[in-house]
């Protein structure tokens, strides 16, 4: 996997299960522009974040080895890697 630019957000599909049990969201999987699909080994965190209007929804995950963040934005429904 290439590595995580910590200063930039880039934007990624991802594949996440609604509703389940007393996660009400888990992401399971991500695609990176041209990449192929990354599985989601273990969600660590999940937060919640108020900016102005937007509500942010952070997932602190486990790939692999490595530890990254996946957000989502409520105002466009976009999902970023950060």
């Amino acid at each position: 996997m290439k590595n995580f630019n910590k200063n930039q957000k880039e934007r990624v599909e991802v594949m996440a299960l609604f509703g389940y049990e007393m996660t009400p969201c888990q992401p399971l999987t991500f695609r990176r522009r041209g990449e192929k699909e990354t599985e989601v080994t273990e969600l660590l965190r999940t937060q919640i974040r108020f900016v102005g209007g937007i509500t942010l929804y952070v997932f602190d995950v486990l790939i692999g080895r490595e530890k990254a963040r996946l957000e989502f934005d409520s105002r466009d429904l976009s999902w970023h890697l950060t």
